[in-house]
């Protein structure tokens, strides 16, 4: 699954991914997971023969086979000498950094996850993620004119953000690059970024981030730089099974009917079921030397067999991928930049805000 894009893995320093379900053979599936997801213990020796490094397992899957499997994920990717932050055996330790060391730099990760089913996020003294919660509140914007749409605001959860603020500003003090992966978002609707991501992330950066790393939307969103640093709202889906691989009879679900909703014009295919949008994917490069770092962006599309593939300039889907990521970054207002290589990469900088 990961064999075209493995070798751009390998040939960095540090590979960072999102794992997005447990590893783990044990376990019975949450009553509250909309779709229980687990995988097998040979996939993270998988992972790093691919090129990976460092992973968050702070996502809205991470206990959907409960304490034992998260607790085994954790076991099994750092058997297989894989950095992971974001998850633990209390909230202490779910929100703790890891570091990793190359041959000029420390780098700190520190990952959390805003998508929290209940009794998913770590407390004092029960295993879980490394929450990130946000807020919604529904604004009437016509007060006489009942049953009319509401404005949606959003709001990052203050005592989270304090507590992830303060471990950025710490680790600062240990390492000379600060990642921060944050599992947040509006799945499947295209461009859209919450109110809470935005001011998450000009929190975060100006604690001393020097970058985010966004995912959870299954879509590719906008990059916006904040002070010069990047962040990615969402890297998109990379290399993950179609829904049914977990459950034959996902289609039948209610809840998936109402995701259907949410990208206009999505019908599911025989065997790639989720929206076309999802099929872009992206590998992306930073390079920290001095000042702020350079990004570099190497396009992907996904195939049917749910396979990441490395786009090359040329491709009528690699001019299709720069038009996409364009555009949408216009439509959420975002400030980045795609310029074109002499390769099949594309440079990522900060620009003006799109009007």
């Amino acid at each position: 699954m990961l064999a075209d894009v493995a070798p751009v893995l390998r040939a960095t320093d540090i590979a960072f991914g999102q794992m997005e379900c447990p590893i783990s053979e044990r376990g019975t599936p949450a009553p509250n997971a909309r779709l229980a997801m687990r995988t097998t213990p040979d996939v993270a020796p998988a992972l790093a023969a691919a090129g990976f490094t460092l992973m968050s397992v702070a996502g809205n899957h991470g206990l959907d086979y409960g304490a034992a499997a998260l607790l085994d994920t954790l076991e099994y990717l750092g058997k297989a000498c894989i950095a992971t932050a974001g998850a633990g055996a209390n909230l202490a330790m779910a929100r703790a950094p890891t570091f990793v060391t190359t041959q000029d730099k420390c780098v700190a990760l520190l990952a959390a996850t805003s998508i929290l089913p209940t009794g998913y996020a770590a407390s004092d003294n029960r295993p879980g993620c490394a929450p990130m919660r946000g807020h919604t509140h529904y604004e009437q914007i016509e007060h006489d004119q009942p049953g009319t749409p509401p404005r949606i605001h959003t709001f990052a959860d203050p005592d989270d953000l304090a507590a992830l603020c303060d471990a950025v500003r710490a680790a600062k003090q240990e390492a000379d690059v600060v990642l921060v992966s944050l599992h947040w978002g509006i799945h499947f609707v295209r461009a859209s970024v919450a109110d809470y991501q935005r001011e998450i992330a000009r929190e975060l950066i100006a604690a001393g981030a020097d970058a985010i790393l966004g995912h959870h939307p299954h879509l590719l969103k906008g990059v916006e730089f904040i002070a010069g640093k990047p962040v990615f709202y969402s890297l998109g889906n990379f290399a993950i099974e179609q829904p049914a691989a977990f459950d034959e009879a996902i289609r039948t679900h209610e809840s998936f009917a109402h995701l259907q909703t949410l990208s206009e014009g999505w019908q599911p295919q025989a065997k790639y079921q989720t929206p076309p949008e999802t099929r872009h994917s992206v590998i992306a490069s930073l390079e920290f030397s001095s000042g702020d770092p350079r990004v570099t962006l190497h396009p992907c599309r996904i195939d049917d067999d749910s396979v990441p593939r490395l786009l090359h300039r040329g491709q009528s889907e690699w001019a299709e991928w720069l038009s996409y990521i364009t555009a949408i970054t216009a439509e959420a207002g975002l400030n980045a930049t795609y310029t074109p290589g002499s390769d099949s990469t594309i440079t990522c900088a900060p620009g003006s805000p799109a009007g």
